[in-house]
């Protein structure tokens, strides 16, 4: 059944106390450690040093898996775990667009993530309008489009929904219809503790200087970027520098897309200088999690996570 928004508001604030939908669904995670489970991870070694990033499983390196109805999006998180040993996801909307609004396949998401001991740390939304359009009504529709997915970001556990600047007009003009837009939708989500992250995407979006001076000009701390490897194409004819790139846009990042297509022998992409790119965002002093989006057709999409995986791996030992 599902529930307004401003009752599903409501519950979040209450999930965001301590006493909302953990306590509905009765997780386990949520019990005091046994004796021995204490004794056990004083047992533990210790990492000498902490990772200098950890590695996430962006949900639209399984799209063409999902759509062939060969994986569902309840069970996400359990083959993230179980597959590949990853314990940190980014949702896309596109596979469950219509839930934003049922609290009880949401909560049952969250049920299964901390049942496999995983984390969810964004969601990724599209097709809810252009929060850079020139009209002032539909860029306020998709401010208003896009508040269920921050109230669901808010449900699950995540710091994030992440977002485009999208619009159709002149440079400036999208850049100032983007700025109102990403204001608009910040100063909402920043009550629920969510941030609205940016990807390059395309279009303007795509050209670093000019995401990185729309999200300054914003000026709110809860809304940053998220720099993807690739996606750096403004037009068909021009493609931005992606270390260019990147490097613009890591000061506000909070979070980092590792997208991938093709690797040569030795484990490498070969579009994308992964040691290069990483000690740019580690130069910037980025510590969090380092998304796989895996986008080849020459390996499985699981052939092609683990691939990725390796290679980031890699490269962390080798910056480390």
């Amino acid at each position: 059944m599902e529930q307004n928004r401003r009752t599903f508001l409501k519950e979040t604030s209450t999930f965001a106390l301590g006493a909302g939908v953990f306590g509905m669904i009765g997780c386990g995670n949520s019990q005091a450690p046994t004796a021995q489970e204490e004794k056990d991870a004083a047992e533990k070694p210790k990492s000498a040093t902490p990772l200098l990033f950890d590695i996430s499983l962006a949900q639209w390196s399984l799209h063409r898996t999902i759509r062939a109805g060969e994986l569902d999006n309840l069970d996400f998180a359990a083959y993230a775990s179980k597959q590949f040993g990853i314990q940190a996801i980014e949702y896309v909307n596109q596979f469950f667009k219509d839930k934003a609004d049922d609290s009880k396949y949401i909560a049952e998401m969250l049920k299964r993530s901390k049942d496999s001991g995983v984390k969810n740390l964004l969601i990724m939304v599209d097709g809810e309008g252009y929060l850079g359009n020139l009209d002032d009504k539909e860029r306020s529709n998709a401010v208003e489009n896009h508040h269920k997915w921050a109230l669901a970001a808010k449900f699950l556990g995540c710091h994030s929904i992440r977002v485009n600047a999208a619009g159709q007009g002149s440079r400036e003009d999208v850049a100032k219809a983007a700025v109102d837009g990403l204001g608009q939708l910040a100063t909402f989500a920043q009550s629920l503790e969510i941030n609205v992250i940016v990807e390059n995407h395309g279009g303007y979006s795509s050209d670093g200087q000019w995401l990185s001076n729309v999200i300054k000009e914003v000026g709110m701390p809860n809304c940053g970027t998220l720099p993807d490897f690739g996606n750096f194409k403004v037009a068909e004819d021009n493609e931005y520098d992606r270390y260019k790139g990147v490097t613009e846009l890591m000061p506000f990042a909070k979070a980092v897309s590792a997208k991938s297509h093709d690797f040569d022998a030795e484990g490498n992409e070969i579009h994308t200088d992964y040691l290069r790119m990483m000690k740019i965002v580690t130069d910037a002093g980025y510590n969090g999690y380092v998304g796989i989006e895996y986008e080849g057709s020459e390996q499985s999409e699981p052939q092609g996570i683990s691939s990725t995986m390796a290679l980031l791996q890699k490269v962390r030992t080798a910056l480390s």
